[in-house]
């Protein structure tokens, strides 16, 4: 590798590696964000919490990556274009692999990375945060008898204990069940504890009523102890359910028969084979756009959209299409060959603009809508802004 060669590489290196950290962040934060209930919902420690934070990372990361070396490889040939370093190294006789080689040892090494990470890291991870997850809902008896909590259980079922008696009991106790379409539970009972009997956990409730309400009628019956099965709750939460994202390849190759997901649809499973042998192409495929549509120097004086803009533009039109039809394979085997089809139709029209010294840009009616929805955005919060300030309105007093 020449000296020009690992410039270029240690620039792009260092764009690529601040933009994935920030943009990891952001997403990562989303994820992590949506679990936060796991701590204040289902009673777990922090710990639990940051662990779970720390799972996701394998599920978002071959996400972000393709992004990272699309930016990556458009802005630094974006400003080396600007700074004339692009004109220099083409007036000094380098050949355009000079430019090329550095973007694609980056964009492989990314690929690589996405392959590795989705097929043998993302698998184990997803199957540990299941057990956390299941884990904390075989902690609810825990969690329930916590003196105040109005703890939700599941959709529709809600269970609150008002105080702990000094024997260990439970008093005011609460249990509202809406599970059953048109039908309401409403149970109360002074006091109570939980007792395991054959193995099943109970909530025995004593001198309560319960409350039934269907359509149109309501019935209240009054009890001296009733058992409420907390059992079936522990029971089903304390084992993962895995799905086919939570699978590794020997077992998407060949999955038990009697699983759920093999059930009821077979096709769910080969469709994320196929989508783990596809989407580790595309950092290879922002690459290649961002050389074609920045990869040559050009004028100052030529009108046109930023080269990130125009990049990443085209790169999400693929992208989008490789996520809908991954989606649809799971319903129907046709769509299976297009899955592989986009990124390599996008990769070979890159190479075709890049073999050709023809610059990828965005179809000029394309370009024209852009920038009058820009200026048309521009001028409204000019206006606000001027309304705001008390600019351009009616002088007080004065006629409207």
């Amino acid at each position: 590798m020449t000296v020009i060669e690992r410039y270029i590489l240690r620039r792009t290196v260092a764009i690529f590696m601040a933009t994935l950290l920030w943009v990891l962040a952001i997403v990562w934060t989303t994820q992590v964000l949506v679990r936060i209930d796991v701590v204040t919902s289902n009673g777990q420690s922090a710990a639990t919490f940051f662990e779970i934070a720390w799972l996701i990372l394998p599920s978002v990361i071959p996400i972000v990556i393709p992004f990272a070396v699309g930016i990556a490889v458009a802005q630094t040939l974006s400003t080396m274009n600007t700074d004339s370093e692009l004109i220099v190294i083409n007036a000094a006789g380098s050949p355009r692999m000079a430019v090329i080689r550095p973007m694609l040892i980056l964009a492989v090494v990314a690929s690589i990375v996405c392959l590795v990470i989705t097929n043998a890291v993302n698998p184990p991870s997803r199957q540990r945060m299941r057990a956390l997850l299941a884990e904390s809902r075989a902690d609810l008896i825990t969690t329930v008898i916590e003196e105040g909590a109005f703890q939700k259980i599941e959709d529709g079922l809600y269970i609150q204990i008002g105080e702990r008696l000094p024997d260990g009991r439970f008093g005011g106790i609460f249990v509202a069940d809406s599970r059953e379409p048109g039908t309401e539970l409403i149970y109360y009972a002074k006091e109570g504890a939980t007792a395991e009997v054959d193995g099943n956990q109970l909530l025995v409730m004593q001198d309560g009523t319960i409350h039934r309400k269907t359509e149109g009628n309501v019935s209240v019956v009054r009890y001296s102890s009733y058992a409420f099965d907390l059992s079936q709750f522990t029971a089903s939460g304390s084992t993962p359910n895995f799905g086919p994202k939570d699978r590794d390849l020997a077992y998407l190759f060949n999955p038990d028969p009697n699983d759920w997901y093999q059930k009821k649809n077979p096709q769910i499973y080969r469709a994320e084979i196929h989508k783990r042998f596809s989407e580790w192409l595309y950092p290879l495929v922002f690459a290649l756009i961002g050389l074609a549509v920045a990869g040559d120097s050009r004028s100052f004086r030529e009108a046109r959209i930023h080269p990130l803009l125009t990049a990443m533009t085209i790169a999400l039109v693929f992208r989008w299409a490789g996520f809908f039809f991954v989606e649809k394979i799971e319903t129907s085997a046709v769509y299976t060959p297009v899955v592989y089809l986009v990124p390599l139709a996008a990769c070979a029209i890159a190479v075709f603009f890049i073999a050709t010294n023809r610059m990828m840009e965005l179809p000029l009616w394309v370009i024209e809508r852009g920038q009058a929805l820009w200026g048309r955005l521009q001028a409204r919060a000019l206006a606000l802004r001027h309304r705001r300030s008390g600019f351009g309105g009616a002088a007080p007093g004065g006629p409207a």
